[in-house]
């Protein structure tokens, strides 16, 4: 006869049901879904090491408080990497349909403009901000976390929503963003820098990052005529290369908002926009190191 197997242990069985949520919060915290992954697996070894103490009272808690906290010990780990990183730090983008439920829940800090953004916040706000505006924790629960008082934690909560514009992102119209990156392709299959002229504030601001492996910027470029140049020059330099190279774009949804996938001469990328308040773009992110693009397309 064979052997009947072990029935999961409750650490196991409370690991598996929170997991999708244990992973959204590693993601949102970490702009990486990877890395995500690697810190729910590794909470998982550590809840059936803590198991046998039988101490845990709430599993649940004890999952969120554990990846919370390893997640903040590898966004500090990371800081010296992404700081050497060749050009712009991106967060990697992953496609709306391929992330489960619970992960999704709460997308405004989903979204890859939120979690670039994020990465000016020190790891203790990220998290509290990330706990309570995607998760919906209390500023008691989120300090039992935390290790601070709910007073602490409302503080860091209040600065972390001011310093991401959080009100202001959310009276913007999603539907702008699929609007503008239909009529970003549309000017550039044409050549026509006045067509993206015409769709970016004075001040726009372009993120380009290929991670060393593509041609990208190495800084941020500053200004609507400079970004036009940019991008109609990716276009010219890759039909000059090749001069019967394709360029082909599509609508697609990764984080939970609207985004283009762009080839040109077969170098894709997922690029993302920014709306200011006016309407127009503001902030354009063009994510095109292809180790970062396994998930998005």
């Amino acid at each position: 006869m064979g052997t009947v197997p072990a029935a999961p242990t409750a650490a196991a069985r409370a690991w598996r049901d929170e997991r999708d949520r244990l992973v959204g919060i590693a993601y949102r915290m970490l702009g990486d879904f990877g890395h995500a992954e690697d810190v729910v697996s590794e909470v998982a070894i550590e809840a059936l090491r803590a198991e046998p103490s039988g101490e845990v009272r709430s599993w649940p808690a004890w999952l969120t408080t554990t990846c919370v906290r390893r997640s903040i010990d590898r966004l500090r780990q990371l800081a010296s990497a992404r700081e050497e990183y060749p050009g712009p730090w991106l967060p990697e983008p992953v496609a709306t349909d391929r992330l489960p439920e619970d992960v999704v829940a709460g997308r405004e800090l989903l979204s890859i403009t939120m979690l670039h953004l994020a990465e000016q916040l020190a790891p203790d706000a990220r998290a509290a901000v990330v706990l309570h505006r995607a998760f919906g924790m209390s500023s008691v629960e989120i300090g039992a976390v935390l290790g601070r008082t709910p007073a602490a934690v409302r503080q860091l909560v209040s600065r972390a929503e001011r310093k991401l514009g959080l009100d202001e992102h959310a009276s913007i119209d999603p539907a702008a963003d699929t609007a503008a990156l239909d009529r970003i392709v549309t000017a550039l299959e044409r050549g026509d820098v006045a067509g993206v002229l015409a769709l970016l504030d004075d001040d726009a601001v372009l993120w380009t990052d290929g991670g060393g492996r593509v041609r990208a910027a190495l800084n941020p470029i500053f200004g609507r005529e400079r970004i036009s140049r940019f991008f109609v020059g990716i276009v010219e330099s890759a039909v000059a290369a090749v001069p019967d190279a394709p360029i082909s774009a599509a609508a697609i949804a990764v984080n939970g908002q609207a985004a283009l996938s762009l080839t040109v001469a077969g170098v894709g990328s997922v690029i993302v926009v920014e709306h200011a308040p006016s309407g127009a773009i503001r902030g354009v992110r063009m994510i095109r190191n292809p180790d970062k693009l396994m998930r998005a397309l």
